[in-house]
């Protein structure tokens, strides 16, 4: 680590402002001449590394990130979709981004709208909340917070179907019958 001199701390502040500024705002004011005794030098340190130096110590330059192929079947529309998707980036903003158009609606893992069953490879969904556990461990994932952690193919499903799979047991207590008073009274408060 080299220490260069550095302007004192007046005088790098009076530099850092524009002349007419200087002027107006500090009028009695001027720079120090370095032998001056109200001169006082800051000391900059400056940390050289080279490439070399870096390359010994064991840590490498920040390489790309790897990319992996996205298989995406669509049921819905009938299409198959290829496209690669670095693994730091989300698979939805990448397949967006290369003009694909994929099923979603939050964007942010909490509905079922871009679920997916994976038929092979891995994905990493550290912010999927609108699956639960026990579905992420049958293969289902969402593309729009889902990373790849390696060659993947996955298969659309039916919005319907995951949120039934997910939410079916809690809610299918019979049919809900329909109350109409309710209804009258909130659309009277409009």
């Amino acid at each position: 680590m080299e220490v260069h001199p550095a302007p004192c701390t007046v005088c790098s502040f009076l530099h850092r402002r524009p002349a007419v500024l200087r002027r107006f705002f500090f009028p009695y004011t001027f720079n120090h001449p370095p032998n001056s005794p109200n001169h006082r030098p800051r000391a900059i340190a400056k940390l050289q590394t080279s490439v070399e130096q870096t390359a010994r110590a064991g840590s490498s330059l920040s390489a790309p990130p790897l990319a992996h192929k996205v298989t995406v079947h669509d049921r819905q529309r009938g299409l198959t979709h290829e496209f690669f998707v670095p693994e730091d980036q989300y698979i939805l903003h990448t397949a967006e981004s290369q003009n694909i158009t994929l099923p979603f609606a939050c964007r942010h893992g909490c509905c079922t709208s871009c679920a997916v069953r994976v038929k092979s490879g891995e994905i990493r969904q550290p912010e999927a909340l609108g699956i639960s556990a026990e579905l992420k461990s049958k293969g289902y994932a969402l593309l729009c917070v889902g990373f790849p952690s390696s060659d993947l193919e996955v298969e659309t499903q039916d919005e319907d179907e995951v949120y039934w799979l997910q939410f079916g047991r809690y809610f299918a207590r019979g049919p809900i019958e329909r109350d109409d008073y309710a209804l009258e009274l909130a659309m009277g408060d409009e």
